[in-house]
């Protein structure tokens, strides 16, 4: 299985989303598969102009020479495409948008029903492999990622792939201090670890890890007193 991890956090490796996205990616190199991990915050990548050049002029190729000329034909040999990102405003980071608008050459222009739903296919005709989301949120409750879980659902129909699930790490503010609050957190980390064995041996993401990522670590009120202490320290307003 080949796998490319993209991650749309604009503190790259040193971001809250890769402490879930790393031992997930560790895993499925456990179980056998080959992965890539690409940072947006080291790319350039110019805003897609929606001009349909990649369609009309030369079918498959952006106008704009950048580091999507290289990233493309990645995506599209994926068997396994991993979309990282903090949730901003209840969707993913504009940078990797700004990735995802600018896949526009790998669809065809036509337009096809899918199931019941208008679509643009995969231009090489391939079913495309799968898309599992890996993202974080400062909000307390998972609800929080609903839109964004939508939205990685969608666009995973539109890329022609099958959605395999996510991970999602809510009330995750401040995660590199909770460790030294006494806060146990490592079985989280292992839950990732053990849902990429599990994809990269069975090709779905077990229930069980996927709650285990997800669980609670503090009661809300407490975590709520931690992170506006945290934020006023930063702001220097105590």
């Amino acid at each position: 299985m080949e796998v490319l991890a993209i991650n749309g956090s604009p503190k790259g490796e040193k971001s809250n989303t890769m402490l879930i996205l790393q031992p997930f990616l560790e895993g499925l190199e456990g179980d056998g598969a080959s992965t890539e991990l690409v940072q947006v915050r080291d790319l350039e990548v110019r805003t897609c102009d929606g001009d349909y050049f990649c369609w009309a002029k030369k079918p498959g190729v952006c106008r704009y020479h950048d580091d999507m000329e290289d990233l493309l034909p990645r995506i599209s040999a994926a068997d396994l495409l991993v979309l990282a990102t903090p949730l901003y405003v209840d969707g993913m980071s504009g940078a990797l948008k700004n990735v995802i608008d600018r896949t526009l050459p790998l669809s065809d222009y036509r337009t096809v029903e899918v199931e019941g739903r208008f679509r643009h296919p995969r231009r090489d005709g391939s079913s495309g492999g799968k898309l599992v989301l890996v993202s974080n949120c400062g909000f307390y409750e998972l609800a929080n990622f609903h839109p964004l879980l939508a939205h990685a659902q969608a666009m995973s129909a539109n890329m022609g792939r099958e959605f395999a699930g996510a991970l999602l790490r809510p009330h995750a503010g401040f995660l590199f201090a909770m460790e030294k609050m006494g806060i146990e957190v490592q079985d989280v980390f292992e839950a990732a670890r053990e849902a990429g064995r599990a994809l990269a041996k069975t090709g779905n993401l077990p229930k069980e890890e996927v709650d285990r990522v997800a669980r609670p670590l503090m009661a809300k009120e407490d975590y709520l007193r931690v992170l506006n202490t945290q934020f006023e320290r930063a702001l220097g307003k105590s």
